[in-house]
């Protein structure tokens, strides 16, 4: 239902669903139909438009209650040109088209959507134009098109279909009225044919600076524009097996494309795509199958959006019936009263396809397949095509079934009646190992109703074919797609769908792992596995493409090895348990192993997408300007701050008040951090230099003037001190151990000097030490692997100065907040942004206690919010910084206009300026 919900609903009768299959619509021509008398005298005319098709012509009358017309060119005995009378003694009459025909077709009498009406018999039929001087030239057009319809072999006739097209092509060219400003620059047109299901339309495309147009051939539709500011996504695709094809969408998560090309050579395709991918560079975010997979792992993505993500990666298109996307059936049980989601027996086997479930029929599949030449396959049919997807949605897409079938539905008995019976048949049936659709799990049931009052058929118990029939848990088609994506959504799902992706999009898709899963289809089905283009035999080549486009194909292969495990909760994990009853679900055992291994450990600590509010204990007011950094004593007793104010001070949580105030210079202070010894604070300053503070003797101990512009923030780890500055350097310092206590000057080395683009601003370390992350001014974000200092990601995760940066406890991922209001996780390994928290405010900084349960975020406006980012399924909520504020009755607007330090009672003290904060 997708592609109808996108295409532009008119009341204009025809569409090109009344072409047949690969048949192209090249011309109309208004026209009158002259309909004689049952004597064979001249009667009443009808105006319409006359379509003139590669393989027939077709007459839509204006007046409703007229029947279009159909007629097959192959059909036709005769096409005359009849010329005008221009006798004196005779009426006036005008040059026609005669057409001699056994068989015309007609559609939609009465306005009706129904099963065609063949006549069979010999008749005339004779159409007059309105422009009589186009008439002769509209007869000899028939005549070749006819002549072409006539060829013996499907090859030839394909070819010489072909060359009228590309004639037609060749002699026309986009109209450059058609721009929507004066001042757009053309950068390139060729010609290109707009896909949709089941029919496709060929024009011109042309892509200026501006926009991207398509301009069909035959004027129908009109002009399709869209302004290049507004393109969001755009994939390559293949068509047919063939890289010819490219998407454009307009939004960022609808599933259904505002325009989806299929070029004649690859280059033209590509260069389409590069320049919109390069004029679009700052507006769209690549992704990838792993960045996906990293968002679902953990919970950012549902199981229904990941399997729409993969589906479009895979080249699954709503505008392709032969590569729709694919959806898996999860439940087994469609028969009960009430449907029980706790019960594992409820679902489907989803390491299994649905050729498998059935043990008996798959022996026999087997023994067949072991039978076969080379190379041989275990299933005869496959588990999406065009047919079965309209087999779903006959009742709202009821013409293009009967575009499909040759204008008729399907027997009333094989017709989409029942859930219970159709999955009965997907477990049974010696043929049907089809899966599901995106509709089954979406929020429109429109396609499991008759709303359209559609005659479909009466089955042989004598009843009409109407809406689907329900399972018993199901009150209606709405409570039914609210159950059943309940399901998808449900723990038993969440933990063994991974395993159907491994079929259907992994590395069970092909090879002995396929043959080992059960998992092998038909070898056309699969990309790679015929070259369409080095055939040379045109029938052969036809008969391919018509199997590969009615047969169905297998996703492009988006995974090489096992797909990791969802990250679900160790302890409520629905798993068989050996002593447990059939069908009772038993906790996880906590030592047992995962596919994940440590990724489940890190869920049950972290959830890096979850931010928990915080209860607001106390608030202590000390520094006259924005706080830039806080460090916490091992012991938690005294917090030191540092701030524009260009003070150090220390903060005790026994006595609550600040007891040490410290200032360097007259210049601010950037950042601070405790060393491991507990007795030095290390500052930076704005005056370039770098602050050792001893806390016994409270003092300054040494200075260390390393950088030539402002020192922004500091790490240490194992006698390394690791600076940053605007001077767009980050300076690596060793300090030897012996030397540690003392920090003298003189005993710093320079080792490493890190040369950024712009000015670094902030800087971090993961818990190993091994891997450095700097934040510039830029927005841009480099990893770097600590022991050769080589640059690992670089990415710009920003549009404005990154403020502060951090790496999670198992390095994984890297949190930023920067100037664009954004929070950010980062993952490390594919450099892709996983997730984003906009605040209301900018955050300046962050520190995360030694047990690493909470995040704490400074703004500009010196306020500090603590967020916890604990999995704890009883307090976990959306990612929402201001919703965790309001949840206490504190406003971002009371919390940009306070500067404080704040403490939550599992974590040390946040700081936002001038005050000092406890929450709990």
């Amino acid at each position: 239902m997708a592609f109808l919900q996108a295409q532009e609903r008119t009341k204009e009768r025809f569409s090109l669903l009344l072409l047949d299959l690969e048949e192209y619509y090249f011309e109309q021509h208004t026209a009158h139909h002259v309909v004689r008398t049952s004597d064979g005298a001249r009667g009443r005319k009808v105006r319409g438009s006359l379509k003139i098709c590669s393989r027939s012509v077709i007459f839509d009358p204006d007046d409703l209650t007229e029947p279009i017309l159909k007629i097959p060119l192959r059909d036709c005995k005769k096409i005359e040109f009849v010329e005008n009378e221009t006798n004196p003694f005779n009426e006036p009459r005008p040059s026609a088209v005669s057409i001699s025909s056994v068989q015309v077709i007609y559609i939609k009498e009465s306005n009706v959507i129904a099963p065609y009406r063949n006549e069979r018999g010999t008749k005339k039929i004779t159409f007059q134009l309105e422009v009589w001087s186009k008439t002769e030239d509209v007869v000899q057009t028939l005549l070749q098109l006819h002549r072409a319809s006539c060829l013996e072999k499907l090859g030839d006739q394909a070819a010489m279909v072909a060359a009228n097209l590309q004639s037609r092509l060749a002699r026309s060219c986009f109209d450059k009225n058609c721009f929507q400003s004066v001042a757009e620059k053309p950068h390139m047109e060729c010609a290109a044919e707009m896909v949709l299901p089941l029919v496709s339309n060929p024009g011109h495309v042309c892509i200026t600076d501006q926009s991207l147009y398509f301009q069909p051939l035959n004027g129908y539709p009109q002009v399709i524009q869209m302004r290049l500011h507004s393109v969001r996504r755009i994939y390559k695709r293949r068509h047919g097996l063939r890289p010819l094809g490219l998407e454009v969408f307009c939004t960022e998560n609808d599933f259904c494309s505002d325009i989806y090309l299929k070029f004649y050579n690859t280059a033209d395709r590509d260069e389409v795509y590069y320049y919109i991918a390069t004029f679009l560079e700052n507006h769209m975010t690549e992704h990838t199958a792993e960045s996906y997979m990293l968002q679902w792992q953990r919970g950012l993505l549902s199981n229904y959006q990941y399997l729409l993500h993969l589906n479009n990666l895979a080249d699954r298109s709503c505008n392709d019936l032969s590569q729709y996307p694919v959806f898996p059936w999860v439940l087994h049980d469609y028969s009960s009263a009430q449907l029980d989601l706790t019960n594992a027996d409820t679902f489907r086997d989803l390491s299994k396809p649905v050729g498998a479930l059935n043990k008996e029929r798959l022996e026999r599949l087997l023994v067949r397949y072991r039978a076969m030449p080379d190379p041989p396959f275990m299933y005869g049919s496959h588990y999406s095509s065009p047919g079965y997807v309209l087999f779903y949605l006959v009742r709202v897409a009821p013409e293009h079934m009967l575009c499909l079938q040759n204008g008729r539905y399907d027997h009333a008995d094989r017709m989409f009646n029942s859930i219970s019976e159709t999955w009965k048949n997907c477990l049974e049936g010696a043929t049907d190992f089809k899966e599901l659709i995106p509709e089954f799990y979406g929020s429109d049931g429109d396609f499991l109703q008759n709303k359209l009052s559609l005659d479909l058929g009466r089955k042989q118990n004598g009843s009409l074919v109407g809406d689907v029939v329900l399972p018993p848990w199901a009150s209606d088609s709405k409570d039914f797609l609210q159950k059943h994506r309940m399901a998808l959504e449900s723990q038993y799902v969440s933990e063994h769908l991974h395993e159907w992706i491994d079929l259907v999009f992994g590395y069970k898709q092909r090879g002995s792992e396929a043959v080992a899963a059960h998992n092998v289809f038909h070898p056309l089905t699969y990309e790679g596995n015929m070259d369409y283009d080095g055939i040379e035999d045109p029938d052969q080549r036809i008969a391919m493409l018509t199997q590969i486009l009615e047969f169905g194909q297998t996703p492009t292969q988006l995974f090489n090895s096992p797909h990791p495990q969802r990250i679900t909760p160790r302890f409520h994990s629905m798993t068989r348990s050996p002593s447990s009853p059939p069908g009772q679900l038993s906790p996880a055992s906590p030592s047992e192993d995962s596919s994940f291994e440590d990724l489940t450990e890190e869920s049950r600590k972290l959830a890096w997408a979850n931010m928990a509010s915080l209860k607001l204990v106390s608030s202590h007011k000390i520094h006259k300007e924005a706080v830039t950094g806080i460090a916490v004593a091992r012991d938690g007793a005294a917090v030191f701050s540092t701030s524009q104010d260009s003070t150090l001070k220390m903060f005790s949580k026994e006595l609550k008040e600040f007891q040490r105030s410290m200032s360097f210079s007259n210049m601010a202070l950037s950042s601070c951090l405790m060393l491991a010894d507990g007795k030095t604070v290390v500052c930076s300053s704005w005056d370039n230099n770098v602050y050792f503070y001893s806390v016994p003797f409270g003092r300054r101990q040494d200075t260390l003037m390393g950088h030539d512009d402002a020192v922004s923030q500091m790490c240490w780890f194992e006698n390394r001190l690791y600076t940053a500055s605007w001077d767009s350097t980050v300076k690596v310092w060793q300090c030897p151990a012996a030397s540690a206590s003392t920090h003298k000057r003189s005993q710093f080395e320079l080792l490493a000097e890190l040369e950024h683009d712009s000015g670094v601003n902030t800087i971090a370390l993961n818990p190993a030490g091994t891997l450095l992350v700097s934040g510039c001014k830029d927005g841009t974000a480099t990893i770097w692997d600590t022991s050769g200092y080589a640059t690992l990601q670089q990415v710009q995760c920003h549009s404005g100065t990154v403020h502060h940066m951090a790496f999670s406890p198992d390095s994984r991922h890297v949190l930023s907040v920067g100037a664009d209001l954004c929070m950010k996780v980062i993952d490390v390994q594919t450099g892709m942004v996983m997730s984003s928290v906009k605040a209301e405010e900018e955050q300046r900084c962050r520190h995360s206690h030694v047990d690493e349960r909470a995040v704490h975020l400074g703004d500009h406006g010196r306020r500090r919010q603590a967020d916890h980012l604990l999995a704890d399924p009883d307090c976990m909520t959306p990612p929402s910084s201001e919703k965790g504020l309001r949840a206490h009755g504190i406003t971002p607007q009371e919390a940009g206009a306070r500067g404080e330090i704040s403490q939550d009672k599992r974590s040390p003290y946040t700081h936002t300026g001038r005050k000092k904060k406890m929450f709990c």
